[in-house]
């Protein structure tokens, strides 16, 4: 069964002057001759993502939009009306945001966190400023450990809100991160505390040593890159140590500690030194 606003992978019923059909049970998809890959022929299967065209009919693209319905991101408008706004999304039709799924109103040129669904009147793929309304912590599916996809909402008082999985929304504090976050921004994190009233801490990152791994090579590579020394220990100062590696001050001490357990480093008064 095809599926509105996702990728399907569906095979070449026939061709045609205007492009390929792609089987879907009925009369065939319409993936336009510009989206064909070239030689294409009958029965092959193809990804393809699946929206309505300006006349409601399904069309298919291999095309890559920025999103697909579920999805939560961050599109400029690129048009404005009385009924709405349109959104680029990386398609050739453009996506509709109704203006009663506006906050404030949307302005040409500006950038809008929004969640792409299917309206139910239309059926139809649309956008929504109303993210609320879609998240919940009151049944979690997530536990702590669990590596995850954030997405920032909003910053607080102590942090920034971000969207768990596109389903839940958690704290991401300040001290747990060195770089400037803005809405929309995506990060890869995992469930560090989960409350009794289920609100959730994250951590940028990869959790514990499986982190350390992923950042080993990175410190080796820097440092045969710079003649095998490197200014920084664990007297720098946080910021001028992501600056640099692009980690958190605790990740650095772990992945050099590591490392010089295996005796790959040692430790100078200014900085750390490869080992021949």
């Amino acid at each position: 069964m095809v599926k509105v606003g996702a990728y399907n992978f569906l095979k070449v019923s026939r061709t045609t002057a205007i492009g390929v059909y792609m089987e879907d049970g009925k009369d065939g998809i319409l993936l336009p001759k510009r989206f064909v890959p070239r030689n294409v022929k009958a029965g092959d299967e193809l990804k393809v993502f699946v929206y309505h065209d300006s006349d409601n009919r399904l069309i298919a693209t291999t095309q890559e939009p920025f999103g697909v319905v579920g999805d939560i991101v961050k599109l400029k408008a690129v048009a404005a009306t009385h009924q709405g706004a349109f959104l680029d999304w990386g398609l050739m039709k453009d996506l509709f945001v109704p203006k009663s799924q506006q906050l404030t109103g949307m302005r040409v040129g500006g950038y809008y966190l929004v969640k792409i669904f299917i309206d139910k009147q239309t059926g139809r793929i649309a956008a929504t400023e109303k993210i609320d309304n879609t998240l919940n912590n009151d049944e979690l599916t997530v536990k702590e450990n669990d590596e995850v996809d954030l997405t920032v909402y909003r910053r607080s008082d102590i942090g920034y809100v971000v969207i768990i999985n596109g389903l839940h929304t958690g704290i991401l504090y300040f001290n747990e991160v060195f770089e400037d976050l803005q809405p929309g921004d995506k990060l890869k994190g995992f469930i560090k505390t989960i409350r009794p009233d289920n609100k959730i801490d994250v951590v940028a990152g990869k959790k514990g040593y499986a982190k350390v791994e992923g950042e080993t090579d990175k410190i080796l590579r820097l440092l045969t890159e710079n003649n095998g020394y490197l200014p920084y220990n664990d007297k720098s100062a946080p910021e001028d140590i992501y600056a640099f590696f692009g980690m958190s001050k605790k990740t650095f001490k772990m992945t050099t500690g590591n490392l010089f357990k295996q005796r790959k480093i040692e430790f100078t008064q200014t900085g750390i030194k490869l080992i021949e």
